[in-house]
């Protein structure tokens, strides 16, 4: 028997506030981030994945008094990204309450932070944001800028330089329900050997099954918690019963 595969909700944060958009952009507010963890705290989901989609843009670090209080909300295991810029900033999070610590535009910038952070703490507890538009550019800055390398260069250096884990988003999908980018799914998983999680587009439970099949070991979703009746629970009963194994909640 395989691991079990995870499915994630995923919260974008701006400010106190729980926002939602589409392909990084039309940000609006749908509610209060604390409010959204206790409640997926309370169905018992396999974990948070909670991202600060300001921090970069307005130059600043981590919220570590949010990821604190965000963390006092149950025992759910906690991804947090945005803003980390140095190792201080994931042992600072990491204190606060984060399982898990999500680099992304920082890890670009200084290549051997992923490395330094995963001889620090762990690979264990790094995760690289691999942001995808076009299918086969990488983005930083959320969104904003190019990287020069293609989603398969950069997953096979993160799995080299020490991350334990990828958070792969497809730009063009997020926020739209049509489903993941599942040619980018396979490519990024079929290039390396740690889990990957498929991010940006999931509106069904058959589209977080047909990303499993793809390649990916969790499947992470917005939107689609968000603005239709389908739950984490329901996610994990319906993979299950199509033959996934996953981890249905007591």
């Amino acid at each position: 028997m395989g691991l079990a595969k995870r499915v994630i909700p995923t919260l974008l944060v701006r400010g106190q506030n729980l926002v939602k958009g589409i392909r990084f952009d039309s940000w609006r507010v749908v509610g209060h981030p604390m409010q959204a963890a206790r409640i997926h705290a309370a169905r018992c989901v396999d974990e948070l994945i909670i991202l600060d989609i300001s921090a970069t843009p307005e130059g600043r670090g981590p919220d570590f008094a949010m990821v604190e209080k965000l963390s006092e909300c149950g025992f759910t295991p906690l991804t947090v990204g945005g803003g980390v810029r140095s190792i201080e900033d994931v042992r600072r999070l990491l204190r606060a309450g984060a399982d898990k610590v999500a680099i992304g535009t920082a890890a670009y910038a200084v290549p051997d932070l992923v490395f330094d952070c995963a001889e620090y703490f762990g690979n264990q507890c790094i995760v690289l944001a691999i942001d995808v538009m076009g299918g086969n550019t990488v983005m930083t800055h959320c969104g904003k800028h190019g990287y020069n390398h293609s989603p398969i260069y950069t997953a096979e250096w993160a799995a080299k330089h020490g991350a334990g884990e990828i958070l792969l988003t497809s730009i063009d999908r997020e926020g739209t329900l049509q489903g993941y980018d599942l040619e980018l799914i396979r490519c990024v998983t079929q290039a390396v050997d740690i889990p990957v999680i498929a991010h940006g587009g999931a509106g069904t439970y058959e589209h977080m099954r047909q990303a499993i099949e793809a390649g990916a070991d969790a499947v992470a979703a917005g939107a689609m918690f968000q603005f239709t009746d389908q739950t984490p629970r329901g996610a994990v009963e319906y993979l299950a019963a199509h033959g996934v194994e996953t981890r249905i909640p007591a």
